[in-house]
């Protein structure tokens, strides 16, 4: 009977290392089919942002938006300096007879907002007063879509031409096209050169945003983090 018992006991060890193993290979399964979905998935955003930021679909319409950027001391910073040009030309081109700039984060110093310094230099380019709507109260992307929605049933807008930059049109559209908005989408022109590591931070920062978007997450402190890579 000993010899008997002697003689199990390597197959339980045998059972309990081959169970482990296959608890370790199942597990291994798990991460990589999480890694290659992930992959396809940031993948996948990055080319439709591609497709998206590489056309300007600009068409005549009710009304050009601008989403705002940074403003420092009343004036408009590089990047958005660089949309209000591209809807200044749209508004030229007429392609629509209304301009909407949009954003509300205020200077601390100066009291300026983003679409208050969005008005006024259009107002510089030529753009009549009465043909501009300065929208002050948003304060990151997802609010200026939800505003420029609110905006365009209130005027009877049905179709808006959105400009921003190249990689921040897709969300940008279907954030709107949340909000009931078919929209168009013109992206800015490029200006300088922009390093590989800033590029790379702002398609990171769209990718990730666009998919808290789609998940509905609202942790405060990603979203900050996100909104401020914006300007970058």
């Amino acid at each position: 009977m000993s010899g008997f018992g002697k003689a199990k006991l390597p197959r339980r060890r045998r059972s309990k290392r081959a169970g482990g193993s296959a608890f370790r290979t199942f597990t291994w399964c798990v991460v990589i089919v999480a890694v290659l979905a992930t992959a396809a998935w940031f993948s996948w955003v990055y080319l439709q942002m591609r497709a998206v930021g590489n056309h300007d679909d600009a068409h005549p319409a009710d009304a050009i938006a601008v989403f705002g950027a940074a403003q420092y001391n009343g004036h408009p910073s590089p990047v958005y300096h660089a949309r209000l040009d591209h809807a200044a030309a749209l508004y030229q081109r007429q392609i629509a007879p209304v301009v909407v700039t949009l954003g509300g984060s205020s200077d601390d110093r100066f009291g300026a907002t983003e679409g208050s310094v969005g008005r006024d230099y259009l107002l510089a380019q030529g753009v009549p007063f009465s043909d501009i709507i300065a929208e002050t109260e948003s304060v990151d992307t997802e609010q200026q879509a939800e505003r420029l929605a609110q905006i365009s049933r209130e005027r009877g807008f049905a179709r808006v031409v959105v400009v921003s930059d190249p990689t921040h049109l897709f969300r940008i559209a279907a954030l709107c096209q949340q909000q009931g908005l078919p929209v168009y989408t013109s992206p800015r022109s490029s200006f300088g050169n922009i390093s590989h590591t800033d590029e790379t931070e702002r398609v990171l920062h769209e990718v990730l945003s666009y998919t808290a978007m789609r998940l509905h997450l609202q942790i405060s402190f990603v979203h900050r983090w996100l909104e401020g890579k914006e300007d970058l």
